[in-house]
């Protein structure tokens, strides 16, 4: 006679492990989702992508039954705008992504902060389909060049951060060096009174003076009434021994 008890006591506990697992599994799932929900998301908010949503659900104004029509000029620049920061914050999250991972291999960092850069990638990759789609549909295979636009857009405004930042320092070193060449200059100009009042010039001579001095170098030269009367009395001593 089968022993129907014995077969059955391995299928029950069978069935019980598989139901455990299942079960364990739907509550880890479950917790894990609510976990990843509370996390803090990596970006703020999305102001370009508010903008657009907001330009193309426009509702009507009171008293009016259609809402205002948006020309499709003002949409496309909106989209792009949307696009230039999808650009901005996929390079963000390329640029983290290996340095997270070596952190959290050397376990510097959390898995909170993974999992938050994991979620971060996963809406950038479904906010690019959704760039692509509008762009579709607001002209037809745009969708394909829109974010290189979107990238040039992004580079040039790099660019000109760049260049306003590097005017702003030129003109910080420029008023530092103004500053500099007048605190040289005004030492230079002390420094120099004070060897003046130190060493002072001798007092320029006077008119008279000058006259004065002229004289004696003209009765030095021509040799003067003293001269004059020493030849005379040379001369009658020559006569008298004649």
């Amino acid at each position: 006679m089968v022993d129907w008890v014995g077969l059955l006591i391995p299928f029950a506990y069978l069935g019980i492990l598989v139901g455990s697992l299942a079960t364990f599994s739907s509550l880890y799932r479950k917790r894990k989702a609510a976990k990843s929900s509370s996390l803090e998301p990596w970006f703020g908010p999305h102001t370009p992508r508010d903008i657009y949503l907001s330009l193309l659900h426009l509702e009507p104004e009171p008293g009016q039954e259609k809402p205002p029509n948006i020309p499709d000029g003002v949409l496309k620049a909106a989209l792009l705008q949307r696009a230039r920061e999808d650009i901005k914050r996929i390079l963000e999250v390329r640029n983290a992504k290996q340095a997270l991972s070596n952190l959290l291999q050397r376990g510097s960092v959390g898995d909170e902060l993974w999992q938050r850069h994991q979620r971060a990638e996963k809406e950038i990759e479904a906010e690019l389909r959704d760039v692509v789609e509008e762009a579709n549909a607001l002209q037809p295979n745009w969708g394909q060049s829109i974010f290189q636009s979107a990238n040039e857009m992004h580079h040039n405004a790099i660019l000109r951060e760049k260049l306003a930042s590097i005017q702003a320092k030129g003109k910080k070193d420029r008023e530092w060096w103004d500053q500099k060449k007048a605190t040289i200059q005004s030492n230079f100009m002390r420094e120099l009174g004070e060897d003046e009042k130190e060493n002072p010039k001798p007092a320029a001579a006077s008119p008279a003076d000058r006259a004065g001095s002229d004289e004696d170098a003209v009765l030095v030269e021509g040799g003067g009434p003293a001269a004059s009367g020493a030849s005379k009395g040379a001369a009658k001593k020559r006569k008298g021994k004649k």
